[in-house]
């Protein structure tokens, strides 16, 4: 620090000063040595009092025997005009030896006669001061940290090299003056109040942040300011001392440590979130929501129209436009934006030259920090969603490919309104880790999709047209696929001979392609059996035998046979859940049909049951697809089906298989079989 003094400092100093802390003493000889002024502080240093110093030699009195002529030496020097200033030794009162600090001079009276003043102090004293003075000089010179001392006014009294680097002016431009007039860039207001708090209470205030600029800035920074009061060993209030830190870095790397937490704690979160199903559209969603508002302000997806339409990628040729369908379009806030991105489930086509086709035809990330018109001509659909996204306050955009398995699937589209802050390499890394795990999802889920369809077209190719009539039976049947993965659910009816008729309903246990196919050779072999009028129990042991011979298959299945001659029907089950009878008057009762297990077991014994049928009696036969919950027992299902179907008498059966499915199963975990049979009344 230069200077600390102010020009309203007070002359003498109040008790508690730097001479007090010295206790500075001082004796004046005459021009023969003797002791003619004896202060108080003398006394306390060298033992004797005033009565016992005065007019005594000094040399005789003070100086051992060894010192004296060095004594005399020096007095002399003084008392001929020269200044001295050292160490003497000097005897205390007590017999003990001190070392005394002295700067002496001489004084001449009223006659020319010359005098000695001696100010003296105790050197130990003294060269502790003195070291403690260094000590801070150094470290208020040499510190990194800006150092500033303020009177009571609230006026620079000087500043350390470090503050004026940072500040970016010299400490003579400042002396005088307050913070506002010299850095105006900073909240002058709250330094001050906080400067006026800390000299009113005594309080210090410690790591205060401020952000702003000085005259060495050329953007905002941050700093760390510390305020405490100076005070005398009193308590005189002389002022107020701060010590300012440049935080700026040490911000920026914790606002970065903060942004990578959360890049994790997105990315968690995605690994939670994304590819709960594998629905596509559902997927796209559950992209959106994790990027939105973490990532950007808006985030559309956009896929290829080859993926959702057939299942196939189609890259995208240099000279050739894109077709996309957008399946999800999110915003982290209430904005018009949305509605500039492409409408979920529109088509929307896109030239070579654009910006998302470019993303799917090079598989590259691109990163435009800043948009402007003419490149939001290239993001935008057309020119009005490009003036709705100006306006909107878009200014930074980010296209990623959905990448899976060496192919393009389409784009995550992300943008930039609110947050100011444009995207960086940070975010665009964040980002294709984002892509590339809802892209494997989104492909998994096509392929699945493929799947399913190549499932469902054969199950439905396997499943017969039934007849709306067969001698003396209206019939009826249903097929509803899951909406997850296609089963082996499947119904049959055949004809026996006059007014004969098999109903077959069964259920091969497994998904998707395999499952159907399975399903397709057991209902041939049924349909083979059923030829050779076969009892319902014997049919049911040649399935078995054949479905043993297909390997790991298992099904169940119930098998029919109506005869309206006799006024019977026959039924055998493989492990399937009862039929259910409804009379003409409304009773209803679950079929109990003995043993039986599934097919493909093997070696078992299949019973038979017989129930007579009436005119108006109904036979519904369906596979679990209808009545399993897996929140309910599997007899709250039958429960249900039983009084549904009470309330279907005299309805058509069309009426009722429709009804029945749409009160059970709007939305089926599992594929559904139904087949209905009502005895038409005679005539």
């Amino acid at each position: 620090m230069h200077r600390y003094a102010t020009e309203n400092d007070e002359v003498t100093a109040a008790p508690g000063g730097l001479l007090d802390l010295l206790k500075v003493a001082a004796v004046v000889l005459d021009a023969h040595g003797h002791i003619a002024l004896w202060s108080p502080e003398i006394e306390q240093l060298l033992g004797y009092s005033a009565q016992e110093a005065l007019r005594q030699r000094a040399d005789t009195l003070l100086v051992a025997p060894g010192d004296r002529s060095r004594g005399r030496e020096l007095f002399a020097q003084v008392a001929a005009g020269e200044r001295w200033a050292g160490v003497f030794p000097l005897r205390h009162r007590d017999g003990t030896e001190r070392a005394v600090e002295f700067r002496t001079m001489r004084l001449l009276d009223d006659e020319g006669r010359p005098h000695l003043l001696g100010l003296a102090a105790d050197a130990t004293t003294v060269r502790g001061v003195e070291r403690d003075l260094a000590l801070s000089h150094s470290l208020v010179e040499q510190t990194p940290v800006g150092i500033a001392v303020f009177d009571n006014e609230l006026r620079w009294v000087g500043v350390n090299p470090a503050l004026e680097r940072m500040n970016g002016v010299p400490e003579a431009a400042v002396v005088g003056r307050r913070v506002g007039e010299v850095l105006p860039g900073l909240d002058v207001a709250a330094i001050e109040s906080r400067m006026r708090h800390v000299l009113a209470t005594g309080r210090p205030l410690l790591d205060q942040q401020t952000i702003g600029r000085t005259a060495a800035d050329v953007e905002d920074r941050a700093y760390s300011e510390s305020y405490h009061r100076i005070e005398d060993t009193n308590g005189r209030v002389l002022g107020l001392a701060m010590a300012v830190l440049d935080v700026t870095e040490r911000q920026q790397a914790a606002a970065e440590v903060a942004r990578a937490r959360r890049r994790l704690a997105v990315v968690a979160d995605a690994g939670v979130r994304i590819g709960t199903t594998l629905d596509l559209r559902q997927t796209a969603r559950e992209l959106t929501d994790v990027t939105v508002p973490h990532v950007a302000d808006l985030a559309a997806v956009d896929i290829l129209e080859s993926v959702v339409a057939h299942g196939t990628i189609t890259p995208v040729p240099g000279h050739a436009p894109a077709e996309f369908r957008a399946l999800a379009v999110a915003a982290g806030y209430a904005t018009d934006a949305i509605h500039a991105a492409d409408p979920v489930g529109e088509l929307a086509t896109y030239g070579p030259s654009r910006i998302i086709t470019r993303c799917v035809r090079t598989a590259r990330p691109v990163l435009i920090g800043h948009v402007d018109a003419r490149v939001m001509r290239r993001i935008a659909r057309d020119a009005n969603a490009a003036r709705t996204l100006r306006e909107a306050g878009v200014h930074s955009y980010l296209a990623l490919p959905l990448t899976a398995r060496g192919k393009v699937l389409g784009t995550l589209g992300l943008y930039r309104t609110v947050n100011a802050r444009p995207f960086d390499e940070q975010d665009r890394m964040l980002a294709t880790e984002l892509a590339a795990r809802a892209a494997l999802c989104i492909d998994n889920a096509r392929l699945y999709g493929r799947e399913r369809a190549a499932a469902l077209t054969l199950q439905r190719s396997l499943l017969p047209s039934a007849p709306a009539h067969r001698e003396g039976l209206d019939i009826a049947a249903r097929y509803r696929p899951a909406l997850s993965e296609v089963g082996g659910d499947w119904y049959d009816v055949l004809p026996l001979g006059p007014r004969r008729t098999g109903l077959v309903v069964g259920d091969v246990m497994g998904k998707g392609v395999q499952a159907a196919a399975i399903m397709g050779q057991l209902r041939s072999a049924t349909r083979a059996l059923a030829r050779l009028d076969l009892p319902p129990a014997e049919l049911l042991r040649h399935l078995d035998d054949i479905a043993g011979s297909l390997g790991d298959t298992i099904a169940t299945c119930v098998y029919a046979v109506c005869d309206l001659e006799r006024g019977v029907c026959t039924l055998s089950s493989a492990g399937h859940l009862p039929p259910v009878l409804t009379r003409d008057d409304a009773t209803t009762e679950l079929v109990d049909i003995p043993g039986g297990v599934p097919l493909g077991v093997g070696g078992a014994d299949f019973g038979t049951a017989e129930v007579g049928l009436t005119p108006g009696t109904l036979l519904t036969l369906y596979t679990d697809g209808l009545v399993e919950n897996r929140e309910e027992p599997i007899d709250s299902g039958l429960a249900t089906l039983t009084t549904f179907l009470r309330g279907t008498s005299g309805r058509p059966l069309e009426w009722t298989g429709d009804a029945l499915l749409g009160a059970l199963r709007p939305e089926p975990d599992d594929d559904v079989a139904l087949l209905l049979a009502r005895v038409r009344p005679a005539g």
